[in-house]
């Protein structure tokens, strides 16, 4: 099992200072911290993709870009690029290109995204939500195979032979489906015999089982090999010297974005034993000293037979970039190795 981090590159207020740490200061933490995971050896580091004041990551391909040029050895990735709301020959141009700046270190991970911000501000109906992951899907694996298509949709001009180019370093390019909770999506990506990153952000992950058990079980009808249906986790998690340091650390933001998210949705706003029951042995925040966050690890994967990676994402808006050093060190150091043979 491969462990790696995500980041949504929130805006941070430091703690101690009750400062807003600035875009271009957050950027440049951002490089200090994907550098830190490259050197401690840790397997992946993924950016999202939101359109958002409280975010930075607008332009994920920029800041793998950025990424790449500072490592060496560390996978990098989308967590997701909004394919939805992109041009499918675009996503792979940028990509492929990514994958020679890196010499073949990029995964590109596909989804919908977990906001909606993305449609209206390209001029997108969400009454097109699934049609246009899966029209675009379609088109970006055709890009993947063939230097030259011949593809007709309705949410994109045709494409009558032209070639694509760069094409990619690595052939062929590893392209993930992101998904939530729906089962339909988790079939699709059996189907299609393409790796699956899951979504965690709530309940108890081994509620899953039976999705990712009915993708393993429609990809093999599919005639798809059992080692191309891998299985990623995308959790919530931070890892401190002790587990009592980890939840005080990560509380107050904690609380403060999924007050928020809560204010949006219409949900009750989340509480102290909320936060303590989400980070309990069973819920979905991966949080705690090294031991114990390997420990959950190794248990979930066998909960959900098996998985091949987990990423932490271990920002939120009040967390210190020291904090986020240390638990970023902690996670490769500490953790990686005690799950590397799980």
């Amino acid at each position: 099992m491969h462990i790696g981090v995500d980041s949504f590159v929130s805006a941070v207020t430091d703690p101690a200072t009750e400062r807003l740490i600035g875009p271009a200061e957050r950027m440049e933490h951002l490089l200090e911290e994907i550098a830190l995971a490259d050197q401690v050896g840790l397997y992946s580091f993924g950016i999202g993709e939101h359109h958002r004041p409280e975010y930075y990551d607008a332009a994920p391909a920029v800041i793998l870009a950025a990424a790449a040029a500072r490592t060496s050895r560390i996978r990098l990735g989308s967590a997701v690029t909004v394919l939805s709301a992109a041009d499918p020959v675009r996503v792979f141009q940028e990509f492929a290109t990514l994958d020679l700046i890196s010499k073949g270190r990029i995964d590109l991970v596909v989804g919908r995204g977990s906001f909606t911000e993305a449609f209206p501000l390209f001029g997108l109906s969400l009454g097109d939500y699934d049609t246009l992951f899966t029209e675009k899907l379609d088109l970006l694996l055709e890009l993947r195979d063939s230097e030259r298509v011949t593809w007709s949709g309705r949410h994109r001009p045709s494409l009558t032979g032209q070639g694509v180019y760069p094409r990619p370093l690595q052939d062929p390019l590893p392209i993930w489906v992101g998904v939530g909770g729906s089962p339909e999506s988790f079939a699709r990506a059996g189907l299609l015999g393409l790796p699956l990153m899951v979504a965690i952000i709530g309940g108890e992950p081994r509620q899953f089982a039976p999705l990712i058990d009915l993708y393993r079980r429609a990809g093999a009808q599919a005639g798809h090999a059992p080692e191309a249906l891998q299985v990623g986790l995308h959790v919530f998690g931070f890892v401190a010297d002790s587990s009592q340091v980890a939840a005080d650390t990560i509380y107050p933001g904690w609380h403060e974005l999924f007050t928020k998210v809560s204010r949006e949705r219409g949900f009750a706003a989340p509480t102290r034993a909320q936060f303590d029951a989400t980070s309990g042995p069973d819920g979905a925040f991966f949080m705690g000293d090294p031991e114990a966050v390997a420990e959950k690890l190794v248990r979930i994967s066998g909960q959900l037979g098996g998985v091949d990676r987990i990423s932490l994402q271990m920002t939120n808006p009040r967390l210190a970039h020291a904090d986020l050093l240390r638990g970023i060190e902690l996670l490769g150091t500490e953790v990686a190795p005690r799950v590397a043979g799980a």
